[in-house]
């Protein structure tokens, strides 16, 4: 897929894959003692839920273009291992809740239909699970997936399985229904419920609030993804008491686009990282056809035409307009990340 209008034309069918993946990680999620996990090399979790929801993506799209391109978070290496059999027989357990026919090889090579390496000038990017620490405790995480061209994400969608429409509702208190937000550039922001994707679709909106002494903040329930005390400088700064939302993942996007929160910042924790493409795609793009602005912490624009990095930015500030250039002024205020 090269354009809005081939994606519009099989925007059910994508949904529906997204859907899907959230569907089985809900099933995974939901079994006591299924939530099998194993550290990658860089020391984070990744569970059967990751693979197998790669994999139903990934199947799901193979079937709708030739050839597919994808970056996904997940590769098959460690399952192809003998030592590996039992994790491979519940990862594909898992992909079966999805796709019935499933067997152990196309699973694998499903999985590995994400090994692109972001050189071509269309691909998707899906992050099975974002947000897995969150997964692993019962909270918020989310099924990310994005078409990037030439650089620019043109469409995203966010599969929230324990989101609840209700924003009354905890955000550590799973949901029985989920929400599934999207977005196509330059046509809006959507949403549905994440187990009913063929629902008649609603507008979603950022906050119109204009007074950044109300801002409301999204913080990272875990500290190691951003800086949370400079997070906290920033709002004393501005003298912003709004209530924070503490949520794990991607989900955070989709709670400024829907006006639930007013900013998201994602400060870095150390100077040389570099956050990846799979991780913020979909939910910038969902949070800016909302009205949100969203950049790096100087301002620019995320670039996504660096392949699966994002080496030419350094954070990430998702707010609405008000909220962005105070947030950015404070930043410059208090001399942070001058360095």
């Amino acid at each position: 897929m090269k354009d809005i209008d081939e994606v519009t034309r099989h925007l059910p069918a994508i949904l529906d894959a997204v859907a899907e993946a959230c569907r089985v990680t809900r099933h995974v999620q939901g079994e006591p003692g299924r939530i099998e996990k194993h550290s990658k090399d860089d020391h984070s979790p990744v569970t059967i839920a990751d693979y197998a929801a790669q994999a139903v993506v990934a199947h799901r799209l193979a079937a709708l273009s030739a050839p597919m391109l994808m970056v996904g978070e997940e590769d098959a290496a460690t399952l192809r291992e003998p030592a590996s059999a039992a994790l491979r027989a519940a990862v594909t357990a898992a992909a079966r809740v999805a796709w019935p026919e499933a067997g152990d090889d196309a699973v694998l090579d499903a999985i590995d239909r994400g090994n692109h390496d972001a050189s071509a000038a269309a691909y998707w990017t899906l992050d099975p699970i974002d947000g897995t620490k969150g997964f692993l405790r019962g909270g918020q995480y989310a099924v990310s997936l994005a078409l990037i061209v030439e650089g620019e994400v043109v469409f995203g969608v966010l599969g929230c399985p324990n989101l609840s429409a209700d924003f009354g509702r905890a955000f550590d208190a799973r949901d029985d229904h989920g929400s599934l937000l999207y977005a196509l550039r330059g046509h809006g922001a959507f949403s549905v419920p994440a187990d009913a994707p063929a629902t008649r679709p609603s507008a979603v909106h950022t906050s119109a609030e204009p007074d950044v002494t109300r801002m409301r903040v999204c913080e990272s329930v875990e500290a190691a993804h951003s800086r949370l005390d400079d997070t906290a400088r920033i709002v004393a700064h501005l003298g912003a008491t709004g209530t924070p939302a503490r949520l794990d993942s991607q989900c955070k996007y989709a709670v400024v686009a829907r006006g639930q929160a007013d900013a998201y910042l994602r400060l870095p924790t150390r100077r040389d990282y570099v956050e990846k493409i799979w991780d913020h795609a979909a939910g910038k793009l969902v949070a800016e056809e909302a009205g949100a602005v969203v950049s790096d912490i100087h301002g620019r624009a995320l670039d996504f035409g660096h392949g699966a990095g994002l080496s030419a930015n350094r954070g990430v500030i998702c707010a609405t307009p008000a909220c962005h250039e105070a947030i950015l002024r404070a930043i410059e205020d208090l001399r942070l990340f001058a360095d």
